[in-house]
């Protein structure tokens, strides 16, 4: 059982008990921390399934996208374990590029990749969402599952709570997400659920190019922005 599974599914009785769990938590973000100095900025982060093989479109345009940013001089962070995770921090490395993984703690084990300079597991979710988001200028979100949804949506939530600015969120393969994203304008914002600028928070392209350039551009309005006070 993991910690989380601990704190979620069982009460906690003693004050003993909340103290170690407080304790553990601020232990690993920490930890989570000091590796973050080790991340030269600017980096990038990038989230899409495990569950797709080195053969697949989206294991290979993760890996051309991570080898651009790090040709760019960018770092590449992903969650660390296989699928498009391991082609992003594989195409960094092959970019000459810091390949950073940030993996966690499954009952079904998720083991890290073979690409990686940087490697942590993570027992905590909150605490690992806080590493993926803190040294990144941007997501790159590749085709995925729940996890990645969540990932994809919490961002969104920070963008537009103005918890993050002039931060570019690319949905990579157009196919995968348009739809999605006609759902979204078609029901959220015909229902005034969003507004309309949150709409465009949403960058749909199938070029690793493209992806690359959206969020360098994102970049330089944010260090644009900050030099204006």
């Amino acid at each position: 059982m993991t910690d989380d599974q601990r704190i979620l599914d069982q009460p906690v009785e003693t004050q003993a008990e909340i103290d170690e769990h407080v304790a553990k938590i601020a232990d690993e973000f920490r930890v989570g921390f000091e590796l973050l100095r080790r991340i030269p900025h600017p980096a990038v982060t990038l989230f899409g399934s495990a569950r797709v093989g080195p053969d697949s479109w989206s294991y290979g345009a993760a890996r051309q996208v991570g080898r651009k940013f790090a040709e760019a001089g960018w770092a590449v962070i992903t969650g660390g374990g296989a699928g498009v995770m391991e082609g992003g921090n594989r195409g960094a490395q092959e970019g000459g590029g810091l390949s950073v993984g940030f993996n966690i703690e499954l009952p079904h084990e998720q083991h890290p990749n073979p690409y990686l300079d940087i490697a942590y597991t993570f027992d905590h979710f909150y605490a690992r969402k806080v590493c993926f988001v803190r040294p990144a200028e941007g997501f790159v979100i590749f085709p995925g599952g729940f996890g990645t949804l969540d990932e994809l949506f919490e961002s969104l939530t920070l963008i537009q709570t103005g918890t993050i600015l002039y931060f570019p969120v690319v949905l990579f393969d157009s196919d995968y997400w348009g739809e999605m994203v006609e759902w979204i304008r078609g029901e959220l914002l015909a229902d005034g659920m969003i507004s309309a600028p949150d709409i465009e928070l949403l960058h749909l392209t199938d070029d690793p190019e493209v992806a690359l350039r959206h969020v360098l551009e994102c970049h330089e309005l944010r260090r644009a922005a900050l030099e204006q006070g």
